[in-house]
């Protein structure tokens, strides 16, 4: 990890000017991490160069490094440049596709390591324990675990409760047909889908029941498709049928785009304080991987222009109104939203995100307890929340050790005075470096 150390408690000074800068974000986790496991995988057999792929650009976050060490583990060489942001994954002469046998894989409060190398290491042979932090082990992991035991894998939850840790003990993927829920993570599609080109026979995958977070899977599908030339055939959005014995052709460099996630936040400053900020590296509102890009026509909808320009995407705020919206497909900008919502006309409802209960924490009653702490309306739903906007004041807000809690609510000390952010350090899962750029664009509008 990066060598920051944080306060147990930050306070957000307001600014008294709009909010004006260009800002560069690092790397997308999402990006980075699929990347990591198509190189490992494709290191043994591609027939593009020896094996050898450099990403260019990657995140260096809790959440990849945990992926980087449990990639090592499994006997992958990995290089790492972070002062370049490059990561160099080198060919696998070990004649296996997993060079280790057995592995016991800590991955932390990482879903996409969880839950990737969960299906990654079932594409091997050997036996393989993947643990987390307290909260991991409370995070449903059964829907994927059953998808594997399908495809002949001997895949169970440790403690009998369809959580981790689980155990994989592996001769394999037979292939075959395989039917697989995606309403609580679309990781566990994404994970299947990465591990299947490596199957003893073809796979279909055939998604049940309603899907969550679909750009991400559509993520893994392009990545596979346009970049490490995986053959598969996409029947609608239910069904992918991947091919025995792909031939992989992986890229030799491979550039990791910025993190739309941890651009969010500073749209959504220039939104609540009716200032303009420019995210360098992303060029349109559509023209992204990444469906978090999104977030930018939502703030559309509550009043702010949007402008690309070759230095980036720029958000100029404006007067903001209320808006009803489904945000299941952007559902990590959710908290971002939320507080955005706090200074709009109007209330906010934000639907049919259910499933970032799973999250770090339960996002849906950690919004809704920590807003009405500084005099927010809010209504908890099932799958959402409305927020009324009221007076504020400010408070010390806890985070709940989530990333996202804590830099979307220090969004609202931009604009109320007093709010403190508790463990502020726990941006580092994937922005180690929030603290500093957000002082940045603070500072600058300050006045």
């Amino acid at each position: 990890m990066p060598e920051l150390t944080y306060p147990a408690e930050l306070p957000i000074l307001p600014v008294t000017n709009p909010a004006n800068g260009i800002v560069t974000v690092p790397g997308s986790k999402s990006i980075t991490n699929r990347a990591l496991v198509l190189a490992a995988l494709a290191s043994r057999q591609s027939v593009s160069n020896d094996g050898t792929c450099t990403l260019v650009g990657a995140l260096r976050s809790e959440d990849t490094e945990v992926m980087i060490d449990c990639l090592r583990r499994l006997g992958f060489r990995i290089d790492t440049d972070w002062e370049q942001n490059r990561l160099t994954v080198h060919p696998n002469h070990s004649g296996r596709l997993i060079p280790a046998a057995q592995a016991d894989l800590f991955v932390a409060n990482s879903g996409t390591t969880m839950r990737f190398l969960a299906a990654m290491v079932s594409a091997g042979q050997g036996e393989y324990r993947l643990d987390g932090v307290p909260r991991m082990r409370e995070r449903p992991i059964e829907d994927l675990l059953e998808a594997l035991r399908q495809l002949g894998v001997d895949a169970q939850s440790e403690n009998n409760n369809g959580c981790p840790p689980i155990r994989i003990r592996t001769t394999g993927l037979r292939g075959g047909e395989v039917r697989v829920r995606a309403d609580v993570s679309s990781q566990f599609v994404s994970g299947l889908m990465m591990a299947a080109a490596y199957a003893r026979g073809d796979v279909t995958i055939r998604i049940v029941g309603r899907r969550v977070s679909e750009p991400y899977i559509r993520m893994t599908e392009a990545m596979m498709g346009a970049d490490w030339l995986i053959t598969f055939t996409a029947i609608g959005p239910e069904v992918y049928t991947i091919p025995a014995a792909a031939r992989i052709q992986g890229p030799r460099e491979y550039p990791v785009e910025p993190d739309a996630s941890a651009a969010s936040y500073f749209w959504a400053a220039a939104a609540i304080t009716g200032g303009a900020v420019t995210v360098r590296g992303f060029r349109d509102k559509f023209g992204s991987l990444q469906g978090d890009l999104r977030f930018v026509r939502v703030l559309e909808e509550m009043g702010c222009q949007v402008l690309s320009h070759d230095a980036g995407l720029t958000v100029r705020g404006g007067p903001l109104r209320g808006v009803d919206v489904d945000m299941n497909d952007i559902s990590d900008t959710v908290m971002t939203l939320a507080a955005v919502a706090c200074f709009a006309d109007g209330p906010t409802t934000i639907r049919n995100v259910a499933h970032i209960r799973h999250k770090e924490t339960d996002r849906i009653a950690a919004l809704a307890t920590e807003l009405r702490k500084l005099g927010a309306a809010v209504e908890e739903h099932r799958d959402g929340l409305t927020i009324t906007p009221r007076p504020l004041h400010g408070c010390a807000l806890d985070t709940y050790n989530d990333h996202r809690m804590a830099m979307s609510l220090a969004l609202i000390g931009l604009k109320v005075p007093g709010v403190v952010i508790r463990n502020p350090g726990c941006v580092a899962k994937t922005y180690p470096g929030f603290w500093q750029d957000f002082e940045r664009l603070r500072c600058d509008s300050a006045g």
